[in-house]
């Protein structure tokens, strides 16, 4: 089994919504907090939103009141609702835990592109 592995990004344009999906391991998923990553072309991948093993949530700014994260804790699986996205929103999207373990996996990401 991979150990995470993230799905349903594509083209789409400004306004309209995605859903990313991502199935993680156990050893990753059971118990921790895990967050959406998002790494715009030519930038660093940086933490959008995230969730704790309880489902408490939290979002940059630049995503709230538009992202939605969520979180089966039987299923192993992480969603990102995205809606009114923006061009801006453009990138490779990862899950891992909110703070991932330093040389810890990474899955192949999703793409995600928003044209205007």
């Amino acid at each position: 089994q991979e150990p995470l592995v993230e799905s349903g990004g594509g083209s789409v344009q400004a306004g309209e919504s995605l859903r990313l999906s991502c199935v993680a391991s156990g050893s990753i998923f059971n118990y921790n907090a895990m967050g959406w990553f998002h790494q715009a072309p030519g930038k660093q991948r940086k933490l959008v939103a995230g969730i704790t093993w309880r489902r408490a949530t939290n979002y940059i700014d630049s995503v709230k009141g538009r992202f939605t994260i969520s979180r089966d804790n039987d299923k192993n699986t992480v969603a990102l609702e995205m809606n009114s996205l923006k061009p801006e929103d453009t990138g490779v999207y990862y899950c891992n835990n909110m703070v991932p373990r330093t040389d810890g996996p990474w899955g192949q990401g999703t793409q995600v592109n928003v044209s205007s």
